[in-house]
């Protein structure tokens, strides 16, 4: 399965999300095929999440290393180092503004909305039977009524 964006994963739910009144069999037929799907991605996204995480690690060692001069030479031919990090407040200010560093945190945020957002699914989808219950309930006293 391709990584999809939240935009997808929404507009995919909105979707999946609608219960057919007139067809509940089929409806409860389905909640383990819906768990399935939203299970796979949100298992997708964390495995895409903690390998970021792990990038950023190695993004930000290396920055490190640059930023307090321990780094190859030839870091420094390729990307000169135009400020002298003070202390280790301006190395972690130097850290935290990084382009770099900012575009991956980011990204983490992302993964950390898009998880979020699909736990949310898959609680919906496990109360999912005891929603086609209470309307089959609410069926049967409608029509026990007339």
């Amino acid at each position: 399965m391709k990584i999809l964006d939240l935009p997808s994963i929404q507009q995919m739910w909105k979707e999946d999300a609608k219960i057919d009144i007139d067809d509940l069999h089929n409806e409860s037929v389905k909640i383990p095929e819906l768990h399935a799907k939203y299970y796979e991605i949100y298992s997708n996204l964390l495995l895409l999440k903690k390998k970021t995480e792990e990038d950023k690690k190695q993004i930000r060692h290396k920055k490190y290393e640059y930023f307090t001069g321990k780094a190859e030479p030839e870091a420094y031919i390729k990307d000169p180092l135009d400020k002298k990090v003070r202390d280790k407040e301006h190395l972690q200010s130097c850290l935290n503004s990084d382009e770099e560093i900012s575009r991956i945190n980011i990204k983490i945020e992302i993964y950390d909305v898009s998880l979020d957002y699909i736990q949310d699914i898959i609680k919906m989808i496990h109360n999912r039977s005891f929603q086609i219950k209470n309307s089959i309930e609410a069926i049967r006293l409608l029509g026990d009524s007339h």
